[in-house]
């Protein structure tokens, strides 16, 4: 932790952050100052120290959800109830991704224009299918319930894919469909390979450094696949079309960024395989001035040689595009997004 003093107030601040983050963090904590009241630091607990800062939410009002959209908060609340769903460790962050998913979609997804604003962010969007999921959305979703470890295998009670928000609609066809979103607000990168990292991992005969087709023939290589049994390799063997550039890598394309971007590949191509959905996508949403994520994107955009079942928007798109449907029961929600995550209205 440092204290900055930024035209004569003093903030509490990680030490390391990007000049995107540095800028990001002083307006939530302005935020947070200025128009909730709260002046109270919130404490990260970091190897048995308490340690303060500005950007946390302190404990006394975190049942108070200050920055869940007040409409929104009754619907996420019996949300979670029906699909009970972990809340991020920093959710409590005024900087949290996840709330800041929150914010951003379920307001749209009750509005009365929905479909039109949806259809604007994926031309293939005819209508909202509210008789799946709860009505037609899932946070943090994955495939499984409870105990059950998914189809990529990889779930438990601390941690597995999942994507942000899942959106359940009916294409032009009529066809029962999938968006799957991962939304990123002031991560510099997305999650890289946890099993390169693990100190389980037997060196001698997990290799990360060998290609895409020697991890298919002999997936053992991984210690994904052989130690923690996930499905990964599986599915993307099923699928090595899809990564149709794979040749163009001599060690595993997955140990960096990319990594989180392939699991929630995954998870849309092994929903196809099962047959509910008779299309599965996924999308990236982040904040318009998030630089950052964008060598992993396009690295991924390359390796799958474009293909339509990824895409990207950010966060400013989708307010553009609300704005446009002139729906008087989101204007307010408009402005409050806006000023709240700095965005440009």
């Amino acid at each position: 932790m440092i204290t900055e003093t930024i035209n004569g107030k003093k903030y509490r601040l990680p030490g390391s952050l990007t000049a995107f983050q540095k800028s990001m963090y002083i307006h939530l904590i302005d935020y947070k100052w200025e128009q909730l009241g709260i002046n109270e630091p919130g404490i990260y607990r970091y190897k048995g120290e308490d340690i303060l800062y500005d950007a946390i939410l302190p404990k006394a009002v975190h049942k108070r959800f200050p920055i869940i959209y007040p409409s929104i908060l009754t619907v996420l609340l019996n949300h979670q109830k029906k699909f009970p769903f972990k809340l991020h460790k920093h959710f409590n962050h005024m900087a949290s991704s996840q709330v800041a998913n929150v914010n951003l979609f379920l307001p749209l997804l009750f509005s009365p224009k929905k479909d039109e604003i949806f259809r604007q962010l994926k031309p293939d969007f005819k209508r909202l299918e509210t008789v799946e999921l709860d009505n037609g959305f899932q946070i943090e979703y994955w495939d499984g319930v409870g105990n059950e470890k998914g189809l990529l295998g990889d779930h438990n009670a601390r941690s597995g894919t999942d994507s942000d928000i899942a959106i359940a609609y009916r294409n032009n066809n009529d066809e029962l469909c999938l968006w799957l979103i991962e939304h990123k607000l002031t991560e510099k990168e997305f999650t890289t390979c946890g099993g390169t990292k693990s100190p389980k991992r037997d060196k001698s005969c997990h290799k990360c450094n060998v290609s895409f087709n020697q991890l298919i023939s002999n997936k053992n290589l991984c210690y994904y696949h052989d130690v923690k049994q996930n499905n990964y390799w599986n599915i993307t063997e099923k699928h090595q079309a899809f990564f149709s550039n794979h040749i163009q890598y001599e060690k595993c394309p997955f140990k960096g960024g990319m990594n989180q971007l392939w699991r929630n590949q995954l998870l849309g191509l092994g929903l196809e395989d099962e047959g509910r959905f008779k299309h599965v996508y996924f999308s990236v949403v982040h904040h318009p001035d998030n630089k950052a994520l964008n060598a992993s994107i396009n690295e991924y955009k390359a390796l799958v040689n474009n293909n339509p079942k990824f895409s990207v928007f950010t966060s400013n798109d989708v307010v553009q595009i609300a704005k446009k449907q002139n729906d008087e029961s989101i204007k307010d929600w408009m402005k409050w997004y806006v000023e709240l995550y700095k965005l440009t209205f």
